[in-house]
This record gives C-alpha cells, structure tokens and sequence, in this order.
C-alpha cells in the first residue's frame, strides 16, 4: 500500500480543489471592485462629477494640489487626491 491513496490524501486534495475554486469564484468579484472605484479618473469624469470647467481643473494641477498622469493625451487624476482636497474645503467652511 506504499502507493496506495490514503483518507488523508484525499481530505487535502478536496480542501486543495475547494480552496482553488473559491479563489476562482471570488476573484472576478474584486476585480469588478476595483473597475467601479478607480483610482485614477479621466479628466472629463472629474469635471463631470465636481461640476468645474476644464480651466479650474487645469489650475488644480498647475498649483499641485492633485497628483496627475498624462497618457497618451490624455490627463488623469487621483481619487484620493480629489477627496482630500475638497474635505478640506469642507474643514475651512465650518
């Protein structure tokens, strides 16, 4: 029974099989995650969404106040930066 399949054996192959199938199953459900909360938004989707003009935008990244990346033409900007940004203006009105 030297190359025999033991009970044991079999217990780890299912927990083995079951452990590949959940990351399987699970991971498009991050991925999706990250695909609806990007990090980096295009700037038509920040004018959009803040309700400024392109100039206002421009005059952002000029002073530094949010970190940018341009590509291919195209400007992106952090998330991030744009919520700590605009908290902080919350901050000042109070």
């Amino acid at each position: 029974m030297e190359n025999g399949v033991t009970k044991e054996d079999l217990r780890q192959f299912g927990l083995l099989l079951i452990g590949t199938i959940r990351t399987i199953i699970e991971g498009p459900v991050t991925a999706q995650k990250n695909e609806t909360n990007p990090e980096w938004l295009k700037a038509r989707v920040v004018r959009k969404l803040l309700d400024i003009s392109a100039g206002s935008l421009q005059n952002l990244r000029v002073a530094g106040k949010v970190r940018f990346k341009k590509v291919l033409g195209s400007y992106y900007y952090n998330r991030e930066d744009l919520m700590q940004l605009f908290s902080d203006e919350k901050k000042k009105d109070k």
